[in-house]
Protein backbone atom coordinates (compact mmCIF):
# COMPACT_ATOMS: atom_id res chain seq x y z
CA UNK A 1 0.00 0.00 0.00
CA UNK A 2 0.86 3.76 -0.70
CA UNK A 3 2.29 5.10 2.31
CA UNK A 4 2.86 8.71 1.71
CA UNK A 5 1.36 10.94 -0.73
CA UNK A 6 3.33 13.93 -2.70
CA UNK A 7 2.32 17.22 -2.33
CA UNK A 8 -0.14 18.34 -5.46
CA UNK A 9 -1.31 14.55 -6.37
CA UNK A 10 -3.52 11.93 -4.60
CA UNK A 11 -4.23 8.46 -5.83
CA UNK A 12 -7.10 6.60 -7.29
CA UNK A 13 -7.95 2.92 -7.18
CA UNK A 14 -8.07 1.41 -10.88
CA UNK A 15 -10.80 -1.31 -10.95
CA UNK A 16 -12.13 -3.70 -13.82
CA UNK A 17 -15.32 -5.39 -13.62
CA UNK A 18 -14.25 -7.97 -16.57
CA UNK A 19 -11.18 -10.64 -16.99
CA UNK A 20 -10.35 -8.75 -19.86
CA UNK A 21 -11.96 -5.16 -19.35
CA UNK A 22 -11.40 -1.68 -19.39
CA UNK A 23 -10.03 0.15 -16.15
CA UNK A 24 -11.80 2.58 -14.46
CA UNK A 25 -10.60 4.60 -11.46
CA UNK A 26 -12.51 5.39 -8.27
CA UNK A 27 -11.31 7.74 -5.08
CA UNK A 28 -10.26 5.03 -2.33
CA UNK A 29 -9.53 8.02 0.19
CA UNK A 30 -11.96 6.11 2.69
CA UNK A 31 -10.50 3.24 2.51
CA UNK A 32 -6.66 3.87 3.36
CA UNK A 33 -5.94 0.10 3.60
CA UNK A 34 -7.06 -0.87 0.24
CA UNK A 35 -4.72 -3.32 -1.77
CA UNK A 36 -4.34 -4.30 -5.18
CA UNK A 37 -6.01 -7.48 -6.07
CA UNK A 38 -8.76 -6.40 -3.44
CA UNK A 39 -12.72 -7.14 -4.64
CA UNK A 40 -14.54 -4.15 -3.37
CA UNK A 41 -18.05 -3.00 -4.26
CA UNK A 42 -18.70 0.21 -6.19
CA UNK A 43 -21.44 2.31 -7.73
CA UNK A 44 -21.65 3.11 -11.19
CA UNK A 45 -24.03 4.47 -14.51
CA UNK A 46 -25.24 0.55 -13.98
CA UNK A 47 -26.08 -0.05 -10.66
CA UNK A 48 -24.05 -1.28 -7.78
CA UNK A 49 -21.43 -3.77 -9.21
CA UNK A 50 -17.93 -5.93 -8.16
CA UNK A 51 -14.79 -5.12 -9.50
CA UNK A 52 -11.17 -6.23 -9.24
CA UNK A 53 -8.59 -3.55 -7.79
CA UNK A 54 -5.45 -3.89 -10.23
CA UNK A 55 -3.19 -0.95 -9.91
CA UNK A 56 -3.13 2.49 -7.95
CA UNK A 57 -2.99 5.83 -10.36
CA UNK A 58 -1.80 9.39 -9.34
CA UNK A 59 -3.81 12.15 -10.75
CA UNK A 60 -3.20 15.93 -10.32
CA UNK A 61 -4.24 17.53 -6.90
CA UNK A 62 -5.28 20.76 -8.93
CA UNK A 63 -7.33 18.30 -11.38
CA UNK A 64 -11.12 19.15 -11.79
CA UNK A 65 -12.20 15.84 -12.28
CA UNK A 66 -14.58 14.40 -9.92
CA UNK A 67 -13.83 10.45 -8.99
CA UNK A 68 -16.73 8.75 -7.39
CA UNK A 69 -15.70 6.77 -4.41
CA UNK A 70 -15.26 3.48 -3.53
CA UNK A 71 -18.71 2.45 -1.44
CA UNK A 72 -16.60 -0.70 0.62
CA UNK A 73 -14.31 -3.89 0.37
CA UNK A 74 -16.21 -6.76 -1.09
CA UNK A 75 -17.15 -9.30 2.07
CA UNK A 76 -16.57 -12.53 1.84
CA UNK A 77 -20.36 -13.06 1.38
CA UNK A 78 -20.42 -11.31 -1.56
CA UNK A 79 -18.11 -12.95 -3.45
CA UNK A 80 -20.35 -16.45 -2.64
CA UNK A 81 -23.29 -14.52 -4.17
CA UNK A 82 -21.06 -13.66 -7.17
CA UNK A 83 -20.51 -17.18 -7.78
CA UNK A 84 -23.67 -18.32 -7.38
CA UNK A 85 -24.94 -15.56 -10.07
CA UNK A 86 -22.46 -16.09 -12.43
CA UNK A 87 -23.26 -19.79 -12.45
CA UNK A 88 -27.20 -19.11 -13.21
CA UNK A 89 -26.08 -16.73 -16.43
CA UNK A 90 -26.00 -19.45 -19.03
CA UNK A 91 -29.40 -20.76 -17.91
CA UNK A 92 -30.76 -16.79 -17.85
CA UNK A 93 -29.58 -16.55 -21.47
CA UNK A 94 -31.56 -19.42 -22.71
CA UNK A 95 -34.73 -18.35 -20.90
CA UNK A 96 -34.40 -14.48 -22.59
CA UNK A 97 -34.25 -16.59 -25.73
CA UNK A 98 -36.71 -18.75 -25.56
CA UNK A 99 -38.90 -15.72 -23.93
CA UNK A 100 -37.56 -13.67 -27.35
CA UNK A 101 -38.53 -16.46 -30.03
CA UNK A 102 -42.23 -16.46 -27.98
CA UNK A 103 -42.77 -12.81 -29.09
CA UNK A 104 -41.28 -13.31 -32.44
CA UNK A 105 -39.98 -10.31 -34.37
CA UNK A 106 -36.26 -10.70 -33.04
CA UNK A 107 -35.01 -12.82 -35.64
CA UNK A 108 -32.61 -10.58 -36.92
CA UNK A 109 -30.79 -10.36 -32.95
CA UNK A 110 -28.17 -12.17 -32.20
CA UNK A 111 -28.33 -12.68 -28.03
CA UNK A 112 -24.93 -13.03 -26.72
CA UNK A 113 -24.45 -13.12 -23.17
CA UNK A 114 -26.15 -12.17 -19.47
CA UNK A 115 -24.90 -10.65 -16.87
CA UNK A 116 -25.65 -10.49 -13.25
CA UNK A 117 -24.20 -8.09 -10.48
CA UNK A 118 -22.84 -9.15 -7.84
CA UNK A 119 -26.14 -10.15 -6.12
CA UNK A 120 -28.43 -10.53 -8.93
CA UNK A 121 -30.50 -7.69 -8.51
CA UNK A 122 -29.42 -6.11 -11.76
CA UNK A 123 -29.65 -8.55 -15.06
CA UNK A 124 -27.68 -7.29 -18.25
CA UNK A 125 -29.05 -8.91 -21.49
CA UNK A 126 -25.75 -8.44 -24.47
CA UNK A 127 -27.28 -8.57 -27.91
CA UNK A 128 -25.86 -7.72 -31.39
CA UNK A 129 -28.11 -6.55 -34.28
CA UNK A 130 -27.49 -4.70 -37.49
CA UNK A 131 -30.24 -2.49 -37.53
CA UNK A 132 -32.30 -0.60 -34.35
CA UNK A 133 -34.75 -2.41 -33.10
CA UNK A 134 -37.52 -1.40 -30.24
CA UNK A 135 -36.55 -3.78 -27.67
CA UNK A 136 -39.45 -2.49 -25.19
CA UNK A 137 -41.41 -5.35 -25.99
CA UNK A 138 -38.69 -7.43 -25.11
CA UNK A 139 -37.90 -5.77 -22.11
CA UNK A 140 -41.21 -5.97 -20.85
CA UNK A 141 -41.59 -9.47 -21.02
CA UNK A 142 -38.32 -10.29 -19.45
CA UNK A 143 -39.51 -7.75 -16.47
CA UNK A 144 -42.29 -10.36 -15.91
CA UNK A 145 -40.32 -13.29 -15.86
CA UNK A 146 -37.58 -12.51 -13.90
CA UNK A 147 -36.96 -10.87 -10.48
CA UNK A 148 -34.07 -8.79 -11.57
CA UNK A 149 -34.30 -5.66 -13.68
CA UNK A 150 -33.81 -5.90 -16.64
CA UNK A 151 -31.24 -3.81 -18.46
CA UNK A 152 -31.03 -4.30 -22.66
CA UNK A 153 -27.81 -3.45 -24.08
CA UNK A 154 -26.88 -3.94 -27.46
CA UNK A 155 -22.89 -4.36 -28.63
CA UNK A 156 -20.90 -4.49 -32.16
CA UNK A 157 -19.55 -7.16 -33.74
CA UNK A 158 -16.05 -6.25 -32.01
CA UNK A 159 -17.38 -7.20 -28.38
CA UNK A 160 -19.47 -9.91 -29.98
CA UNK A 161 -16.00 -12.02 -31.39
CA UNK A 162 -14.38 -10.66 -27.33
CA UNK A 163 -17.22 -12.43 -25.47
CA UNK A 164 -17.71 -15.22 -27.75
CA UNK A 165 -13.71 -16.12 -27.78
CA UNK A 166 -12.59 -18.67 -29.90
CA UNK A 167 -9.45 -18.74 -31.90
CA UNK A 168 -8.24 -15.93 -34.26
CA UNK A 169 -8.33 -15.28 -38.16
CA UNK A 170 -4.55 -15.92 -38.06
CA UNK A 171 -4.62 -19.51 -36.19
CA UNK A 172 -3.81 -17.86 -32.82
CA UNK A 173 -6.11 -20.47 -30.49
CA UNK A 174 -7.33 -17.37 -28.47
CA UNK A 175 -8.08 -14.03 -29.96
CA UNK A 176 -6.61 -10.81 -29.03
CA UNK A 177 -9.51 -9.07 -28.04
CA UNK A 178 -10.38 -12.21 -25.53
CA UNK A 179 -6.76 -12.39 -24.30
CA UNK A 180 -5.12 -9.14 -23.87
CA UNK A 181 -7.19 -6.24 -25.04
CA UNK A 182 -9.18 -3.52 -22.66
CA UNK A 183 -10.33 -1.42 -25.98
CA UNK A 184 -10.32 -1.02 -29.42
CA UNK A 185 -8.25 1.33 -31.74
CA UNK A 186 -9.41 2.60 -34.29
CA UNK A 187 -8.39 1.11 -37.57
CA UNK A 188 -8.21 2.02 -41.24
CA UNK A 189 -7.14 0.44 -44.31
CA UNK A 190 -4.31 2.94 -44.64
CA UNK A 191 -2.31 1.31 -41.91
CA UNK A 192 -2.73 -1.92 -44.29
CA UNK A 193 -1.43 -0.23 -46.76
CA UNK A 194 1.41 1.64 -44.84
CA UNK A 195 2.80 -1.82 -43.59
CA UNK A 196 2.62 -3.82 -47.64
CA UNK A 197 -0.19 -5.95 -46.10
CA UNK A 198 -2.61 -7.38 -49.46
CA UNK A 199 -5.67 -6.06 -48.91
CA UNK A 200 -7.77 -9.15 -49.99
CA UNK A 201 -10.41 -9.14 -47.14
CA UNK A 202 -9.12 -12.97 -45.96
CA UNK A 203 -6.20 -11.40 -45.25
CA UNK A 204 -7.29 -8.14 -43.13
CA UNK A 205 -10.68 -9.44 -41.80
CA UNK A 206 -10.66 -10.94 -38.17
CA UNK A 207 -13.31 -13.17 -37.48
CA UNK A 208 -15.84 -10.43 -36.15
CA UNK A 209 -15.98 -9.26 -39.76
CA UNK A 210 -13.74 -6.03 -39.34
CA UNK A 211 -10.53 -4.79 -39.88
CA UNK A 212 -7.86 -6.82 -37.73
CA UNK A 213 -6.81 -5.65 -34.55
CA UNK A 214 -3.48 -6.50 -35.08
CA UNK A 215 -2.96 -3.57 -37.76
CA UNK A 216 -1.96 -1.03 -35.51
CA UNK A 217 0.65 -2.87 -33.40
CA UNK A 218 3.19 -2.06 -35.71
CA UNK A 219 2.05 0.89 -37.76
CA UNK A 220 3.37 3.94 -35.78
CA UNK A 221 6.54 1.95 -35.88
CA UNK A 222 6.75 1.19 -39.80
CA UNK A 223 5.38 4.85 -40.12
CA UNK A 224 8.27 6.00 -38.40
CA UNK A 225 10.90 4.05 -40.39
CA UNK A 226 9.16 5.25 -44.02
CA UNK A 227 10.23 8.05 -42.79
CA UNK A 228 14.00 7.07 -43.59
CA UNK A 229 13.70 5.86 -46.39
CA UNK A 230 13.14 6.73 -49.92
CA UNK A 231 9.61 5.84 -51.37
CA UNK A 232 9.61 3.64 -54.75
CA UNK A 233 10.37 4.70 -58.03
CA UNK A 234 13.22 7.12 -56.85
CA UNK A 235 16.67 7.17 -57.70
CA UNK A 236 19.22 6.02 -55.48
CA UNK A 237 23.19 5.53 -55.73
CA UNK A 238 24.18 2.19 -54.41
CA UNK A 239 27.42 0.45 -53.90
CA UNK A 240 26.77 -1.37 -56.81
CA UNK A 241 25.39 1.49 -58.77
CA UNK A 242 22.77 4.27 -59.45
CA UNK A 243 18.88 2.27 -59.48
CA UNK A 244 15.41 2.73 -58.90
CA UNK A 245 13.60 1.84 -56.09
CA UNK A 246 11.07 -0.69 -56.35
CA UNK A 247 10.29 -2.18 -52.84
CA UNK A 248 10.62 -0.33 -49.24
CA UNK A 249 11.49 -2.60 -46.16
CA UNK A 250 11.08 -0.86 -43.30
CA UNK A 251 11.72 -3.17 -40.49
CA UNK A 252 15.00 -4.25 -42.18
CA UNK A 253 15.64 -0.32 -43.05
CA UNK A 254 16.61 -1.22 -46.54
CA UNK A 255 14.82 -0.82 -49.97
CA UNK A 256 14.99 -3.37 -53.02
CA UNK A 257 16.69 -1.62 -55.83
CA UNK A 258 16.72 -2.34 -59.84
CA UNK A 259 20.52 -1.56 -61.32
CA UNK A 260 20.98 -1.96 -64.78
CA UNK A 261 23.18 -5.00 -65.61
CA UNK A 262 23.03 -5.84 -61.71
CA UNK A 263 19.46 -7.31 -61.43
CA UNK A 264 17.52 -6.57 -57.90
CA UNK A 265 19.54 -5.62 -54.91
CA UNK A 266 18.73 -5.37 -51.63
CA UNK A 267 20.82 -2.30 -49.64
CA UNK A 268 20.54 -0.86 -46.20
CA UNK A 269 20.10 2.99 -45.78
CA UNK A 270 23.38 3.85 -44.28
CA UNK A 271 24.60 2.40 -47.85
CA UNK A 272 22.31 4.52 -49.94
CA UNK A 273 23.09 7.76 -52.02
CA UNK A 274 20.37 10.73 -52.28
CA UNK A 275 21.63 10.97 -55.54
CA UNK A 276 18.20 13.68 -56.70
CA UNK A 277 19.25 15.69 -53.58
CA UNK A 278 23.15 15.71 -54.42
CA UNK A 279 22.01 16.86 -57.84
CA UNK A 280 19.64 19.62 -56.39
CA UNK A 281 22.61 21.35 -54.27
CA UNK A 282 25.34 20.87 -57.54
CA UNK A 283 22.69 22.81 -59.90
CA UNK A 284 21.69 25.36 -57.11
CA UNK A 285 25.80 25.53 -56.03
CA UNK A 286 26.82 26.14 -60.33
CA UNK A 287 24.51 29.09 -59.94
CA UNK A 288 25.54 32.83 -60.01
CA UNK A 289 24.17 34.57 -56.98
CA UNK A 290 23.46 37.92 -57.14
CA UNK A 291 23.13 38.69 -53.57
CA UNK A 292 26.22 40.32 -52.68
CA UNK A 293 29.40 39.31 -51.01
CA UNK A 294 28.51 39.87 -47.45
CA UNK A 295 25.59 38.03 -45.47
CA UNK A 296 24.54 35.59 -48.34
CA UNK A 297 24.56 31.67 -47.49
CA UNK A 298 22.65 30.39 -50.52
CA UNK A 299 26.04 28.12 -51.55
CA UNK A 300 25.44 29.52 -54.76
CA UNK A 301 28.84 30.97 -56.82
CA UNK A 302 28.92 34.89 -56.72
CA UNK A 303 28.12 36.43 -59.84
CA UNK A 304 30.76 37.91 -61.79
CA UNK A 305 31.45 41.87 -61.58
CA UNK A 306 30.70 44.02 -65.02
CA UNK A 307 33.97 46.15 -65.57
CA UNK A 308 31.73 49.04 -64.88
CA UNK A 309 31.29 47.68 -61.26
CA UNK A 310 35.23 47.14 -60.86
CA UNK A 311 35.48 50.74 -62.43
CA UNK A 312 32.98 52.12 -60.13
CA UNK A 313 34.73 50.12 -56.56
CA UNK A 314 38.02 51.90 -57.88
CA UNK A 315 36.73 55.22 -57.68
CA UNK A 316 35.37 55.07 -54.71
CA UNK A 317 38.43 54.20 -53.21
Amino acid sequence: MIDTVEKQQRFVAGVRFNKVGKLYHFDFSSIPDLKVSSFVIVNTARGRRMGQVMAFATVDEQSERAYKPIMRKATPRDLVLNQQWVAKEADSLAKCIETAEGLGGYDRVKFVAVQYNYDGSILTLLYSCDDKLNMNKLSNALKRRFKSAIELRQIGPRDVAKFLGGSGACGKEVRCCSSFLTDFSPISIKMAKVQGISLNPSEITGMCGRLRCCLVYEYEQYLEARKQLPRKNKVVGTPFGEGKVVDVHPLQDAVTVLIPDEGFRLVLRVDLVPLAEMRALAQKASQTCDHGDEGCDCGAKPAKKTAQAVNDEEDED
